[in-house]
């Protein structure tokens, strides 16, 4: 469809530092993160340009000098692709294509680059066409640039119009499909959310920073076996599970999505059915990676994205992953001043699960039962009953007979068991 360079798997770097709290501070981006996009991108790195302004230039974003020497290091390399750290506007990828003789791609069309590899589900390669037809109908136009523009008049439309107006359609008539069928797996979505609150199932969504070990995470807590690998956006497919634990009883946990500093509108709108499992659960886990020297950025940045989303009134539990990268740092639970207790734990070792365990039954509040039962010793039916159901935490014997047990379940499971149990428990609470 375009007259543009084809690009490679090789690619010349451009990243510009912009003053802090500047103006222009929205343009600001890491580095760091913008070499590890690249790499999760399985692209190799010819050369890193970094240069420092106090705004962008309009026309090529980084100036004329800067566009020298990037033209100089492309050829030296005989670059095929230069990716920008920075969202550019379609006429500055269209003036530094026309210069730098190569495809140029910004830091939006990189992240649709990843989202493409890595969707695996009908959904989600839906989500991610979308969001790609979103991006790519701003940048049509230049295309046709080997074509003549429309002049307006009768005899006056240049040969290029008809096409132009041709792809534009195509382009409105597949957003429309994808859109309806999107529309119809957010009614299936809407359904398997309302079955699992009639059966009052409360679900706990795991979000956070991408490469936060979010994954990791839920494979240690659920034993699911989910994709995971030390890359950015390696999970794109949300996946949920039902897990029954002692403390608990069943509830549903759901991996996300990672979240990324100037995540595109875009890519927000395109998985806005993905997010509702964020925004409809009744506890978040926000995994963050403790060893990341950029931690509280990134903690910023995954609160601004459950404001956009509409999630941020949900309880959240702020979980510190990768304690094994740190030597001053152990698991355990601690407080951080007018926060709520965050847990610190290692995915990877498994280290402080169970206290993360423990914080999610204090997260769940009314969701979860937990209480104490004095049983006589003519209540051995209902001892093993209880038992049965996997309630009992602890149980420690009385002096006078019989025991004293320490219950937890969740809130439908614990109605469920005195409903069909058909005993009244009242007179056993301690």
């Amino acid at each position: 469809m375009f007259e543009r360079h084809q690009g490679g798997d090789k690619a010349v770097l451009v990243h510009v530092d912009f003053p802090p709290q500047s103006p222009h501070d929205a343009s600001r981006e890491d580095c760091d993160e913008f070499v590890e996009l690249v790499r999760s991108a399985g692209l190799t790195t010819l050369e890193l340009i970094t240069t420092r302004r106090d705004r962008p230039d309009p026309k090529t974003f980084i100036g004329e000098g800067k566009v020298a020497d990037l033209k100089d290091a492309v050829t030296l390399h005989e670059a095929p692709l230069v990716l920008f750290n920075h969202r550019l506007t379609p006429g500055q990828e269209r003036n530094l294509e026309q210069i730098l003789g190569c495809r140029v791609i910004d830091r939006v069309g990189l992240i649709l680059d990843i989202f493409a590899q890595r969707a695996q589900t009908h959904e989600g390669k839906l989500q991610v066409e979308l969001a790609q037809l979103k991006h790519l109908s701003t940048r049509l136009i230049r295309g046709w640039t080997h074509l003549e523009r429309q002049k307006g008049g009768i005899g006056l439309r240049g040969p290029g119009e008809t096409q132009l107006e041709t792809d534009r359609r195509l382009i409105r008539d597949r957003m429309r499909w994808i859109e309806s069928r999107l529309h119809k797996v957010e009614k299936q979505r809407q359904q398997g959310r309302k079955s699992r609150q009639r059966a009052a199932l409360p679900t706990v969504a795991l979000v956070g920073y991408t490469n936060a070990g979010k994954s990791t995470l839920f494979n240690r807590l659920t034993q699911a076996g989910v994709y995971q690998a030390d890359q950015l956006f390696a999970t794109l497919d949300p996946t949920l599970r039902r897990v029954e634990w002692p403390e608990t009883g069943p509830l549903v946990l759901a991996d996300t999505v990672g979240f990324i500093r100037h995540l595109p509108h875009d890519l927000v709108a395109a998985f806005k059915a993905t997010l509702e499992e964020t925004r409809d659960a009744q506890l978040l886990l926000h995994v963050i990676d403790a060893s990341d020297p950029r931690r509280d950025d990134n903690i910023e940045q995954v609160e601004q994205v459950l404001r956009d989303i509409g999630a941020d009134d949900v309880p959240c539990l702020r979980v510190y992953n990768k304690t094994d990268r740190l030597t001053d740092a152990s698991p355990g639970l601690r407080t951080e001043g007018q926060h709520q207790a965050s847990v610190w734990i290692s995915a990877k070792t498994g280290a402080g699960m169970q206290e993360l365990r423990e914080a999610i039954v204090l997260g769940l509040g009314d969701q979860v039962v937990s209480l104490k039962l004095r049983l006589p010793p003519e209540a051995g039916r209902i001892r093993a009953l209880l038992y049965q159901q996997n309630m009992v935490l602890v149980e420690k014997d009385l002096p006078e007979g019989g025991c004293e047990v320490d219950v937890r379940s969740s809130k439908v499971t614990w109605e469920r068991f005195v409903r069909q149990s058909g005993i009244d428990l009242s007179g056993l609470i301690a």
